[in-house]
């Protein structure tokens, strides 16, 4: 081993990063620091490690947006929500005996969820399919539609004209 730090952060990282996707499925599981923090063990070892996480489909845009402070989407807190009260409710109800246990977890559905609603919420911005848009002149983006008859007309492409330069005086 070359570098014993940096191993020994790729495998922390990796061991986080772990946890935290077994988070998404047992609320009683951090998710959120557990990914943070494989985030920053791997930007402290790994770039190409980094990079995979801050990149991959299903967490590089939850991690980005918090470390940022945007929040978290609205839609993603509802399913967070629900799925936390009913995963910990079925198992006060159904799985967990002890008394003091089943106030354990009540107690960490009501911090999750406080912590949740507290966090600010993401609103994504609507933007038409990139399909749409590679055509789209200064004007339409402000707002000013009538050239959408001849998009129509010219299967989409908008026919410009050659302009000459403007005189000099």
């Amino acid at each position: 081993m070359k570098n014993p730090r940096r191993t020994l952060l790729i495998i922390i990282g990796t061991l986080c990063v772990a946890l935290g996707v077994l988070g998404v499925f047992l609320p009683v599981l951090p998710t959120t620091p557990l990914l943070l923090l494989g985030a920053v063990c791997y930007a402290r070892s790994s770039e190409r490690f980094y990079h995979w996480l801050m990149t991959n489909r299903w967490f590089g845009e939850y991690i980005r947006n918090y470390r940022e402070g945007r929040g978290i989407p609205l839609k993603q807190k509802i399913l967070t929500i629900s799925f936390l009260w009913l995963t910990i409710g079925y198992a006060v109800w159904f799985v967990v005996s002890l008394w003091w246990v089943k106030l354990l977890l009540l107690g960490i559905a009501v911090g999750v969820t406080v912590h949740l609603l507290r966090m600010r919420t993401y609103r994504t911005e609507t933007r038409p399919p990139k399909s749409l848009r590679e055509h789209e002149s200064p004007q339409e983006s402000s707002g000013n539609c009538q050239q959408e008859p001849q998009l129509q007309q010219h299967g989409g492409v908008i026919p410009t004209t050659k302009r000459s330069a403007p005189r000099s005086p």
